[in-house]
């Protein structure tokens, strides 16, 4: 019961999640204003949202039918029977609870003589929730209608760095959009792979992810234009706040994304693809720790 617990909390998902919190963190130590016990807690309620999401995922894909015996990915756990689906909204409802109680605990640790602050940061973290829970639950659920895209660019890149290195620092810098817009893009680039993986599946379930949309062909055009302007927003952060070599360290984790992107391209079987889900998101993590350790030194 528990291995079946944690196959559906997808833990290979955590390290995308943290990579944004992580860029923000570095951002914030670049800045000189950087708080463990706030970068501790920003992670445990990433982690929990993450959870959350995931479970939602689950469920609600196995309800609208995209987890049917024909998907490609790994079986899931209410569409193979492991988990019932009280028992997993159970669970969405323990984690939503736990990530409220975390969220507001990082808002005491952050802002104790704030209100506005506060109130801001509650509104986005309610909305996080909600977004977390509907991406493919509910009577109409945003995924289905080909928005994930954007919704893992706001909350994974845009949301996340900028968030948490507000936190931090109490402080917004137009120049931190440019990595926060490539995390998005990274992580973007990580649901269109799983979507082209699931593009058969997802037609039959009438889910209308971009893939479905424009074709696989385009879907593989459009992968490469993700990671190609996350690179080119990356290359632009560091040529407008050049002070050392070592800003281009990040420059090392290219190869990974071209081997991603041939794979996307080549390989046509979609349980082939599965394996550069987790290639991608960890390559995601590792440009984040090679950027934030390149402002560093």
């Amino acid at each position: 019961m528990i291995k079946d617990w944690l196959a559906a909390f997808r833990l290979r998902t955590l390290p995308l999640a943290l990579s944004s919190i992580i860029m923000g963190g570095f951002l914030a130590y670049w800045q000189q204003h950087f708080s463990w016990g706030i970068f501790g807690l920003s992670v445990l309620t990433t982690i929990f949202l993450q959870v959350l999401s995931n479970l939602a995922n689950d469920y609600g894909d196995s309800v609208h039918g995209a987890d049917s015996a024909e998907r490609e990915g790994p079986q899931r756990a209410v569409q193979s029977g492991a988990i019932s689906a009280a028992a997993m909204k159970k669970a969405m409802v323990l984690f939503a609870a736990l990530s409220l109680l975390s969220g507001l605990t990082l808002l005491y640790v952050a802002f104790p003589d704030h209100l506005l602050y506060v109130l801001v940061f509650l509104g986005i973290g309610l909305l996080s929730i909600y977004a977390a829970i509907t991406y493919t639950s509910g009577n109409n659920p945003y995924g289905y209608l080909g928005l994930g895209d954007i919704s893992v660019f706001l909350f994974f890149g845009l949301v996340g760095v900028l968030g948490s290195y507000f936190l931090h620092t109490r402080t917004f810098d137009w120049i931190n959009v440019l990595p926060a817009a490539a995390c998005g893009l990274l992580a973007t680039g990580v649901l269109n792979v799983n979507n082209i993986r699931d593009i058969e599946s997802d037609k039959k379930a009438g889910k209308k992810s971009i893939p479905v949309r424009i074709g696989r062909v385009m879907a593989v055009k459009y992968h490469l234009s993700l990671l190609m302007v996350a690179v080119l927003l990356s290359l632009i952060f560091v040529f407008l706040t050049y002070q050392s070599p070592s800003q281009f360290l990040w420059l090392l984790m290219l190869p990974l994304l071209v081997i991603n992107v041939k794979a996307v391209s080549q390989k046509k079987e979609s349980a082939q693809l599965d394996p550069y889900l987790k290639q991608l998101a960890m390559s995601t993590l590792l440009y984040v720790v090679l950027f934030g350790v390149g402002l560093l030194f």
